[in-house]
């Protein structure tokens, strides 16, 4: 049978690829972004890869109203809500303090306001129907703040709050809806062109990259088991641990121009009189970007850390056969 699913952010990048996964399962998708070229050109790739069937709808995440439209008019016309992907971010590179009070408000609307309204909207029909997967594109960033991407970190900590306390109260009521977030690592995806930036160089992911379709992997794979979490690759997990082992070297390291400043740019100047940014309206209006951004040479399409999580009885059975081995051969030697 045939999936319902509703992605936001599904015109490029991750949002663009974890579409095309669902597709060439036969899911039914729905894509929800602003730019037209991109939500075209989403929509027949979509088509293209196998979905069931597809509907497209041009809406900016930060009007919960129109999410809600969306949802209801996804759930109208194929009986419901299986799964929900909030994906769309927007994003400000510059130090804390050049960054407006209307820059902060924006990506907070879009990349945490926005989680919230598509978490909500999807809730209202999943809730009822007792079942249904939500799954947030979070970041390691979600826990460890790095420089020049203030807005965006503090909107990636604000949906794992989110996450956390709305996972309680459904564990409460007993609703069977899953709620998971996937924590990506830096991801080639064509947010890099299109950033609200500051910065005397072009944008970056900070290396190593992973293509996008790594993450898709891993958003299909939480929403199939309604796993809490998960860790894309091993650079997500490094953060992580040493965020809880030592946060104020971390301090240190990232306030270094080759760590926390240089690793977020390339050597290629930007020129802010013909820069486009995607803050306040689409740059995929007139031009297609696809799922990739401009760093396909040094990214990666595979992360063995992923594929240890996702088959983790198997990795637990092979490391145990390996110590019973080790542990037989050093007792016969005695």
């Amino acid at each position: 049978m045939s999936r319902n699913v509703v992605i936001t952010g599904a015109s490029a990048g991750v949002g663009r690829a974890v579409a095309v996964a669902y597709a060439r399962r036969g899911a039914r998708v729905a894509l929800i972004a602003r730019g037209r070229a991109g939500l075209e050109g989403a929509s027949l790739e979509v088509r293209a890869a196998g979905a069931a069937d597809v509907r497209t709808y041009r809406a900016d995440v930060a009007d919960a109203a129109a999410l809600q439209d969306a949802a209801d008019d996804v759930a109208a016309a194929w009986g419901g809500i299986d799964v929900w992907v909030n994906d769309a971010m927007a994003s400000v590179f510059a130090p804390a303090w050049d960054i407006s009070p209307a820059e902060y408000r924006r990506v907070t609307e879009v990349n945490y306001l926005g989680t919230v309204h598509g978490t909500l909207a999807a809730l209202r029909h999943m809730r009822p129907a007792g079942r249904g997967a939500v799954v947030q594109i979070g970041s390691a960033l979600a826990y460890r703040g790095i420089p020049l991407q203030a807005p965006y970190c503090a909107s990636k900590h604000a949906i794992q709050g989110f996450n956390d306390s709305l996972r309680a109260e459904l564990l409460h009521d007993g609703d069977r809806v899953k709620l998971s977030m996937v924590q990506l690592p830096a991801v080639n995806t064509p947010q890099f062109s299109w950033v609200r930036t500051r910065l005397p160089h072009h944008p970056q992911p900070v290396p190593p990259i992973y293509q996008p379709e790594v993450v898709a992997r891993a958003v299909l794979w939480v929403a199939d088991r309604g796993k809490r979490e998960i860790n894309v690759g091993g650079p997500t997990l490094k953060t992580r641990l040493g965020n809880i082992v030592a946060p104020a070297f971390l301090d240190r390291l990232l306030s270094t121009d080759k760590r926390g400043y240089q690793s977020q740019q390339t050597g290629e100047p930007v020129d802010p009189a013909t820069w486009q940014d995607n803050v306040d309206k689409p740059v995929d209006d007139d031009r297609d970007f696809g799922a990739h951004g401009v760093f396909d040479a040094q990214s990666r399409s595979r992360s063995f850390a992923l594929w240890a999580t996702m088959h983790k009885p198997l990795v637990t059975g092979v490391v145990g056969a390996g110590l019973g081995l080790v542990t037989a051969g050093v007792l016969r030697r005695r």
